[in-house]
């Protein structure tokens, strides 16, 4: 079986490509990110790390006992105005510097050497190309734990396609079932589309959810689907579309909405979610016979509210 350091020597060329005339993501702006131009993302050339740590707040079998061995990255292909990120997404560059002293790959070696389950990609679409550079480099070095890719759902298949291999646990956002939702408050035209293809595209490379004898996951995919107030996320419809891949895919039903960053200026995401609300999209996964879905508590929005500003941004 072919290494994965091998596998992403052979795809770099390509994925270098993308960059050059920028398609990794559903704006497809197509500028040249590796002379320093700047799409939608806002993203220079170089890697940008806001924050790395282990995380014990994912979900159950990505955090187990010793964390998931995060890595946060700053820019982001969206602009949603309630981001719970938004000091790093939307605000600025480096808040702690934390990934200033160390290089990605040795940042990811450092995370495995804390005993981490897995190296956790949070947002990672924008700098992707320069991301597999460095997980070559790891993987070279001893980079055994798996790799997953926490992304917003907004990939292009050009993107994917190359990952094929390379990636063990997809984590996709699906956030909205309306286009128009989608451009109104996270600014990401055809979102809908772009994200049905990508989360049918990492099914066909991974599959349902695979555990080790710890209840870790180690292959497949889980998708999340934060329930936003007054419908916006339309959870029924995402849902019952998530359906018709599998009944037994993985999908995370989150109630940690709480209103940030920008959410003020609309009236219709100044609140917490009602718990009817959150119920209600659980119900559809049961009225649909989903095997596997999991529920948070409604006070997870203010558990699992991050600071970016600590070194851990989950720490009190």
């Amino acid at each position: 079986m072919e290494s994965k350091a091998n596998l992403i020597k052979r795809r770099l060329k390509e994925a270098n490509g993308i960059l050059a005339s920028c398609r990794l993501c559903g704006h497809r702006c197509g500028v040249n990110r590796l002379k320093g131009e700047i799409g939608k993302c806002g993203a220079a050339p170089d890697i940008e790390v806001a924050s790395y740590c282990p995380h014990h707040g994912e979900e159950p079998f990505l955090s187990g006992e010793k964390g998931s061995g995060t890595v946060f990255f700053s820019k982001c292909t969206m602009k949603c105005v309630y981001c719970q990120n938004w000091e790093i997404s939307q605000g600025g560059n480096h808040i702690v510097g934390a990934g200033r002293d160390l290089p990605l790959h040795e940042i990811m070696l450092n995370l495995q050497s804390q005993g981490c389950h897995n190296i956790n990609l949070v947002t990672p679409t924008h700098f992707m190309p320069q991301i597999l550079q460095e997980l070559k480099i790891a993987f070279e070095k001893g980079l055994e734990i798996p790799i997953v890719y926490n992304t917003n759902g907004y990939d292009s298949l050009e993107l994917l396609k190359i990952l094929d291999g390379i990636i063990d646990v997809y984590m996709p956002d699906f956030k909205y079932y309306d286009d128009e939702k989608a451009a109104k408050y996270s600014n990401a035209e055809n979102y809908v589309e772009t994200a049905k293809a990508g989360i049918k595209e990492m099914f066909r490379q991974v599959g349902n959810l695979r555990f080790d004898e710890n209840e870790i996951a180690v292959r497949g995919l889980l998708v999340r689907h934060l329930v936003l107030p007054n419908g916006i996320s339309d959870s029924k419809k995402a849902v019952k579309y998530l359906s018709t891949i599998s009944r037994e895919l993985w999908i995370s039903i989150m109630s940690q909405y709480s209103p940030q960053n920008r959410a003020g200026e609309y009236e219709e995401l100044n609140r917490p979610l009602h718990p009817e609300e959150y119920w209600e999209a659980v119900k559809a996964a049961q009225d649909l016979k989903m095997e596997n879905y999991l529920i948070q508590e409604l006070e997870s929005r203010k558990e699992l509210l991050p600071d970016f500003k600590r070194e851990n941004p989950f720490l009190p």
